[in-house]
């Protein structure tokens, strides 16, 4: 009989665990709490967007790389950076493999279809770039022109014009994954013009200053904002916060005229 009850007890016993256990089953963390478990946030972006992203070497800089290292630094985790082709960029948030992006990306109207904007931090405009002796002089003789633009981007909208909202009417879009290959093309004549972001634009100016200029009118003027997955509030509110607090305390003026200057110089 004592034989017997020791049996028992000891089945009883390893009942009561499994149903301990069964009951401290952890409830699903919410992104932010998932993140600061795994130790690490991650940032979707296509570094060939200099000055905003690129990589020297295999170290990524620029001034989305900045603040996104202040937003890994607020959830007190690592920075995770996953590089991908711009036009990949949502998908990559959407399908959670990416917490945020930081790429340059204008907050319109078409993306906020898919994505969470968080408040802008970047007033831009999209350059038009040109050979030096070409006879294009404004944004309206773009028309009937052959031009290049970065896959994906506002000029990619904007030229390719499906919604036919477009004012200036280009014969043909030639899309690319790097800004770099539109203007090599223009340089070696295959295009007319390539309509790319201001400041990337300066850049390629620079390296390029006996063959290409940059004209004074800008095709379009808009907002960069970083994005979150649809829904994802607590990340926005977290990224909201970091702009907000590098635009009161002036670290995101000075972030930017750092890149500024190293453009000019």
């Amino acid at each position: 009989m004592k034989k017997l009850s020791k049996i028992a007890s000891f089945a009883v016993a390893a009942a009561m665990m499994i149903t301990v256990a069964g009951c401290s089953k952890p409830e699903n963390k919410s992104p932010v709490e998932k993140i600061k478990s795994d130790g690490f946030v991650t940032m979707a972006t296509n570094a060939e967007f200099e000055p905003f992203e690129y990589k020297d070497g295999d170290k990524f800089l620029g001034i989305d790389i900045d603040i996104s290292n202040k937003v890994a630094e607020k959830l007190g985790v690592d920075l995770k950076i996953n590089d991908v082709a711009f036009d990949s960029i949502i998908t990559e948030l959407s399908s959670g493999k990416a917490n945020f992006s930081a790429a340059g990306m204008t907050a319109d109207e078409d993306r906020k279809k898919n994505v969470d904007f968080s408040d802008s931090y970047f007033d831009a405009s999209q350059a038009i770039i040109v050979l030096k002796d070409s006879s294009i002089k404004s944004r309206t003789d773009l028309n009937g022109k052959k031009v290049g633009v970065q896959q994906g981007t506002t000029g990619d909208k904007f030229c390719t014009n499906e919604d036919g909202s477009s004012d200036v009417k280009v014969a043909s879009t030639e899309r690319y994954s790097k800004g770099v290959d539109a203007v090599t093309d223009l340089i070696n004549g295959k295009i007319d013009a390539v309509v790319i972001d201001d400041f990337p634009a300066t850049k390629f100016i620079e390296k390029n200053p006996d063959k290409i200029v940059k004209l004074n009118e800008a095709l379009t003027v808009e907002k960069y904002a970083l994005a979150v997955k649809k829904g994802d509030a607590e990340m926005l509110k977290t990224v909201n916060e970091v702009i907000s607090e590098m635009k009161s305390s002036g670290e995101l003026d000075k972030i930017i005229e750092k890149y500024k200057a190293a453009l000019e110089g």
